[in-house]
């Protein structure tokens, strides 16, 4: 695999940094559109970037929580793997993967919400109760009485 030659990928504005000799990049032919060009140039990117190389940009809760989330994108050996062959050229696809990196780690760095417990009112729970009746004594009208 080649090492990339790129510069950092940012992510919150700066917060976390992933320097680019912590992932590898890696080409191959693509399929789909291209023409004959399709056969000769190798524009699909593949990004792998290794998850224990994080321990030093991440927090441990942090990266439990990018691997419970992200778990159907992991190798086996450990690596978050990314390909882009949306695009004919080899840049624009390596800068697709990029910032599909970037979207992906954001999202799965994000904490999620505590849900606070609700309980229904006394007037729903009476509004529903009284929908529900009515429903019912309209379908109890529409039938046939039996012969």
């Amino acid at each position: 695999m080649a090492a990339s030659e790129g510069g950092d990928v940012i992510l919150f504005g700066g917060r976390v940094v992933i320097p680019a000799h912590l992932f590898d990049e890696k080409f191959s032919r693509s399929g789909g559109p291209g023409g004959q060009n399709v056969n000769k140039v190798a524009s699909r990117a593949e990004l792998r970037l290794p998850l224990a190389a994080l321990g030093g940009v991440l927090s441990d809760d942090e990266l439990a929580r990018v691997r419970s989330r992200l778990r159907s994108r992991i190798t086996n050996e450990g690596d978050l793997r990314i390909v882009s062959d949306r695009f004919r050229d080899q840049p624009r696809n390596r800068e697709d993967c990029r910032a599909r990196l970037r979207e992906l780690l954001e999202e799965a760095l994000r904490v999620p919400k505590k849900r606070v417990a609700t309980k229904a009112s006394r007037s729903s729970k009476r509004r529903r109760l009284d929908d529900k009746r009515r429903q019912s004594e309209k379908k109890r009208l529409r039938r046939s009485e039996p012969e």
